[in-house]
């Protein structure tokens, strides 16, 4: 299963750090790379530091429009998954998105545009309450994979924690894989 996640819009300064986090649950959750609008690039810093640390090849792409990145990926056949709190429960259709080969995740900032309601696939809500957009990305990305996205190894990776009981393991190769 391919996952790629979009990045809709960003409040100016507000939501730098909801962007990064958004960008950093799809990475360690499993999804390959995410869409956004190139209002802050240090996103993209912040990001490539992470891989050169802890592994993996995420990537960060900027867009101008994210019907191009939508359409362009509808042609391709992928499923485009909105994440909303009007959508269907993801209780009830969870196992109908595992069965999907090729993800898109569209995460809005501000309110979405009308269309992308009409753009998905499948228009999915994490409960029904108002929540982190990061929270119902983490949950989507889990609940699709069913747990096994942590099991998944970042190639080279100059760092890697082994799980402990209690404190903390961290194992350092400067050499790298």
């Amino acid at each position: 299963m391919v996952i790629e996640v979009v990045r809709i819009g960003q409040r100016v300064v507000r939501d730098d750090r909801v962007t990064t986090h958004v960008a950093l649950v799809a990475r360690a959750f499993g999804a390959e790379r995410i869409y956004m609008n190139e209002i802050n690039p240090e996103i993209k810093d912040t990001l490539d530091k992470i891989n050169d640390s802890w592994g993996g090849n995420f990537a960060i792409e900027f867009m101008d429009s994210w019907k191009h990145i939508v359409k362009m990926k509808k042609e391709d056949n992928y499923k485009i998954i909105h994440l909303t709190m009007y959508g269907e429960n993801i209780n009830d259709i969870q196992s109908k998105l595992r069965q999907e080969e090729n993800l898109l995740v569209v995460v809005g900032a501000e309110k979405v545009p009308r269309e992308i309601y009409e753009y998905a696939d499948y228009n999915v809500a994490i409960g029904s309450q108002p929540h982190s957009e990061i929270s119902g990305l983490a949950i989507l990305l889990d609940r699709i994979q069913n747990g096994t996205q942590f099991n998944n190894t970042f190639s080279n990776a100059k760092r890697r924690i082994i799980p402990t009981k209690k404190g903390k393991n961290v194992v350092v190769n400067e050499t790298r894989d």
